[in-house]
């Protein structure tokens, strides 16, 4: 935010003006919001009256709006995997990085949370009680369907949660798709960070994603890959499409998903057969 904005936002990296020097800090001018105190154990030095400061807007434990130049592990809007420290009659509260613990209340749990676990939440600025606050209930912040991403786009992903098919991941804070176990390469977790791609926008307009990009060059790598492994094996593989990821990984570096591409291709160019438990060379 720049000075000429006409609104502070709560939960966010504000650039507020000192208004005053006191004893204790200084007062920014939180505009819409009034003044705020930036703690004198914040202040930069030699900060005087005029200077613009870079400081984040929370409410404090006495549920009064205050600055501080620390940085949370997430702002308002945001999505992050955070552990909890503290469960009581209002909800669980979350280590973020600040001096006050972000609470969740437990109307925003997906389910109970437990002391000493981490989870992936998305922080929210609640009009109601005027308070910042996490949710695990993703799905109530972040949209499932997408008119605007497309196939092949590059995003960062966050690792959600995990489902028979594979693991759901938050999309640039903004969207939540899904990875599919037989795309992955390697072994993923929940709270992690990764880059990753769109691979696909179905007919619903949910999000398929992927972390490698498979491009036409990519492809008929693997096709003549797969072809010359058979030339060398007397024209016959044990690996088709029923066999582990992990053995398709060890020999050709690449997904059970595109695996499976390769050799359905193949089938359709005629240079191979696929039989229940091997692949064989026409």
């Amino acid at each position: 935010m720049n000075p000429d904005d006409q609104q502070t936002y709560i939960g966010r990296f504000n650039r507020l003006r000192v208004l005053r020097v006191v004893e204790f800090g200084v007062y920014l001018d939180g505009l819409d919001l009034g003044d705020i105190l930036l703690p004198r154990r914040y202040v930069p030095d030699r900060c005087a009256v005029g200077d613009d400061v870079h400081v984040f807007v929370y409410v404090d434990s006495e549920d009064r709006l205050v600055a501080t130049t620390d940085t949370p592990r997430a702002q308002v809007g945001e999505c992050a995997f955070l552990k909890v420290v503290a469960v009581n009659a209002v909800g669980a509260f979350l280590d973020w990085g600040l001096p006050k613990d972000l609470l969740v209340p437990f109307s925003e749990q997906y389910k109970p949370m437990e002391v000493g676990k981490s989870y992936v939440v998305h922080v929210f600025f609640d009009e109601e009680t005027g308070r910042i606050a996490a949710t695990s209930k993703l799905h109530r912040h972040l949209k499932e369907k997408t008119s605007s991403l497309k196939p092949q786009q590059a995003v960062s992903l966050l690792v959600s949660g995990r489902t028979d098919l594979g693991y759901k991941a938050v999309i640039d804070d903004r969207f939540l798709g899904m990875l599919f176990n037989s795309d992955l390469l390697q072994p993923v977790r929940i709270g992690q960070k990764l880059k990753g791609y769109v691979k696909a926008i179905r007919e619903d307009g949910k999000i398929d994603l992927c972390l490698h990009l498979q491009n036409q060059a990519s492809r008929d790598e693997l096709a003549d890959k797969i072809l010359q492994h058979l030339q060398d094996n007397n024209g016959v593989s044990t690996l088709t499409d029923k066999s582990s990821p992990d053995d398709i990984y060890r020999q050709y570096r690449v997904s059970k998903g595109s695996y499976k591409k390769a050799i359905g291709n193949l089938f359709k160019q005629k240079k191979i057969l696929i039989e229940q438990d091997r692949i064989v060379l026409v």
